[in-house]
């Protein structure tokens, strides 16, 4: 009796030729590279806790130009204290929020995978339909503004940002900073917003030859 043998079907095209996942783009590895050498080098410039809490330092101001004063010093200072500080604030609260920290993930991940880091050569394709870039952004935008000012995101972020403010000012207007030495290199006036500033640039620019070229 002749054996029959079963003839074995080939792997279909589509997935022969599947596309690349987002996380190995180019753009998305030096974004992540260059977030991960952002997070270790700012934490490196962290000063010790001890110095913060420190009870001994802390004295009433005896006005409010004095405590003016402080807050500038110790912003310069304690910069990347302070913005550990004000990131716990705003993990708690989002933690304490689940429906917002899911909202928020979602609007950031679409962001991310479906415009900065999604390949310009591959359209973005919903319910048979293209969409084209211009498109995409449109509707990133209206969700953004729909998600943060129409939800309960905005005002949590908002009230999060302002209690850790308030924290951190008034650490810094009883904190005395006569025993505090900043390195010469560093500019007497970098504040935090100075220091936010950098740090959002440095990751922008791992992003921008991805937006570059959808331009």
């Amino acid at each position: 009796m002749a054996s029959t043998t079963l003839p074995i079907s080939g792997s279909s095209p589509n997935l022969q030729q599947s596309q690349p996942a987002i996380s190995t783009t180019p753009a998305f590895r030096a974004f992540l590279s260059r977030l991960s050498t952002t997070i270790r080098h700012t934490f490196a410039q962290r000063r010790p806790w001890s110095e913060l809490i420190d009870r001994s330092s802390l004295s009433r101001p005896d006005s409010l130009s004095e405590a003016a004063s402080r807050v500038r010093k110790n912003f310069s200072y304690f910069r990347v204290n302070y913005l550990s500080i004000l990131t716990l604030i705003l993990a708690l609260s989002l933690l304490s929020h689940p429906f917002s920290l899911l909202l928020l993930l979602s609007l950031l991940s679409s962001w991310l995978f479906l415009y900065f880091f999604r390949p310009s050569d591959q359209p973005l394709v919903l319910f048979s339909r293209t969409f084209s870039d211009r498109e995409v952004l449109a509707i990133l935008s209206v969700l953004t503004i729909v998600i943060v000012f129409l939800t309960s995101v905005g005002s949590l972020l908002i009230s999060a940002l302002m209690i850790g403010l308030a924290i951190v000012c008034a650490h810094g207007a009883f904190r005395v900073p006569e025993d505090l030495f900043l390195d010469e290199s560093e500019p007497v006036n970098s504040g935090l917003l100075s220091f936010l500033g950098g740090a959002a640039s440095s990751a922008a620019a791992a992003a921008a030859p991805s937006v570059a070229s959808r331009v």
